[in-house]
């Protein structure tokens, strides 16, 4: 089966699987055959229904069905993802102690934060993304717009006349939003709302007139009726709307826009376990169920090698950085 690659700017992800084991010293692979003898703890740093969190437990479902050990769910939300992150960073490196990070925990949040305990590029060892979410572009039906082309050219013609709703000033939907801007040379006024449902629902009352944010929390509204969509914002169509263009497509060449989830264990994590946890993930991913199950959650399933993970981060934490610096953000 193929599996789909997710290209994010320059950040490439191949769809080959990373090349077999090799030689590994006798009882560190004993180890990595063993492992896991017990419950393994996913730290998730998203309270319980986030996007993260259901992506999170699909995979700890697949994964514990795959080596009979049960893969636990640990929600620790607070501060963006700060201290969930911190909690992994601080724990045992063993292997039973997992992380299922995002957008927002991993590029996000450390940028809003003066002084983290722990070093977002060192402490943790990147495994495999696999999933992302892609940001869609939704408006008020009363817009006299249907395309990202007619939306822009409003925009243009009317700088800061129009609302920009978003899930808060910080969330991934709001720079999400600046980097749409950007892009697009235009403005709109930014209204952040207590959450996402509370922005998407400020648009279906065109109280704001449109809003950039993950596909999940829209796709109801999309299809009654109360929302119309306009583009995407991944490499390629959602699997979620496919007969949807991007906005590389309809406006923007290059322009992509996507939350994402991945797993990462803390340094200093048994290389043979990381590894393993690798193979296992690779496994699950292939399998059909675990792709729908991922599809349902509102995620398209991708994967990555632990470097392309690697980089990838480092790619997201430069492109966020200059959102968060042309949305006047002050760090606490």
């Amino acid at each position: 089966m193929h599996t789909p690659a997710f290209t994010r700017r320059k950040a490439i992800f191949g769809t080959a699987a990373m090349s077999a084991l090799g030689a590994i010293p006798g009882s560190a692979l004993a180890q990595a055959a063993n492992w896991p003898q017990r419950p393994v703890r996913v730290v998730v740093p998203n309270g319980p229904g986030a996007s993260s969190d259901q992506l999170a437990r699909v995979l700890s479902m697949k994964l514990g069905e795959a080596v009979g050990q049960q893969f636990v769910v640990d929600n620790r939300p607070g501060a963006g993802g700060i201290i969930g992150m911190e909690i992994t960073a601080r724990a045992v490196p063993d292997g039973y102690t997992l992380m299922a990070t995002s957008t927002a925990n991993h590029v996000i949040a450390p940028q809003l934060h003066r002084k983290l305990s722990f070093d977002i590029f060192k402490d943790f060892e990147p495994i495999m993304l696999y999933g992302t979410t892609q940001n869609v572009l939704v408006v008020h039906p009363s817009m006299p717009v249907k395309t990202a082309q007619e939306l822009i050219a409003l925009l243009r013609a009317n700088p800061g006349k129009y609302n920009m709703a978003s899930a808060g000033s910080g969330a991934q939907s709001h720079l999400a939003g600046v980097q749409l801007m950007l892009a697009a040379r235009t403005e709109a006024t930014h209204v952040p709302y207590k959450g996402g449902g509370a922005s998407v629902a400020a648009v279906i009352a065109n109280e704001s007139q449109f809003t950039f944010t993950p596909i999940a929390a829209t796709i109801p509204h999309i299809r009654s009726g109360q929302l119309r969509a306009l583009a995407t914002a991944g490499a390629a169509r959602s699997t979620q709307l496919p007969d949807l263009p991007t906005l590389g497509e309809a406006a923007l060449p290059g322009f992509q826009s996507t939350g994402w989830v991945g797993m990462m264990t803390p340094r200093g994590t048994p290389k043979a376990v990381n590894e393993r946890l690798y193979s296992l993930m690779m496994q699950v991913m292939k399998q059909n169920d675990t792709r729908e199950l991922i599809g349902r959650a509102g995620a398209d399933p991708v994967t990555s090698t632990p470097e392309e993970f690697g980089k990838f981060i480092r790619t997201e934490f430069e492109s966020f950085r200059a959102a968060v610096k042309a949305a006047k953000l002050v760090a606490e």
